[in-house]
């Protein structure tokens, strides 16, 4: 099963699970209560920290939830914030870090690069930690549109468009998608 965020984020060829970490996990919840999937595939678009360029292609079976306030020192989790599914699909092992925020400081953002996060997107964590749950395999392709910073909305905005036809090629490249 093939799935994305939805709002303005959609494709023909998924289903959308909701924008963030608590819509897509509800979301994603009732999908696999009530016709459970063999396999999860998620696609969307991405920020960089400042590792991966513009419309950069990102394959991913690994995601966190680490906050800007950990960063800071201001905060702590008892829970595993760093969860990895177990797939063949995806190549790469980009950490994809999720929050229901966007990072807009670059100097923060950096600082992801020293817990190896590659990129955010606001909803894989929590699809990851679902699709867990219920036992089904999941990846996640992504494409950059924007870098975290402070034109993150305005870069994203400018890139989404071409950056899901871009996205859409690779899958189309790649026979995940006719």
């Amino acid at each position: 099963m093939i799935i994305c965020a939805g709002n303005n984020e959609t494709f023909k060829f998924a289903k959308a699970m909701g924008v963030g970490l608590v819509e897509s996990a509800i979301n994603m919840t009732r999908q696999c209560l009530f016709d459970k999937p063999e396999y999860i595939l998620f696609i969307g678009s991405a920020g960089s920290y400042g590792n991966h360029k513009i419309f950069d292609i990102i394959e991913s079976n690994t995601a966190a939830n680490l906050e800007l306030s950990f960063l800071e020192n201001n905060s702590y989790t008892p829970l595993d914030n760093v969860l990895k599914s177990d797939n063949k699909l995806v190549q790469n092992q980009t950490i994809v870090n999720s929050s229901n925020y966007i990072t807009t400081n670059s100097d923060l953002a950096k600082k992801f690069n020293d817990y190896n996060m590659g990129i955010e997107n606001m909803e894989f964590f929590s699809l990851v930690q679902v699709a867990k749950e219920f036992n089904i395999s999941i990846g996640g392709i992504f494409v950059v549109t924007n870098y975290t910073n402070e034109n993150a909305h305005q870069d994203f905005m400018d890139n989404h468009i071409e950056a899901k036809e871009k996205l859409t090629k690779y899958l189309i490249e790649k026979n995940i998608i006719k």
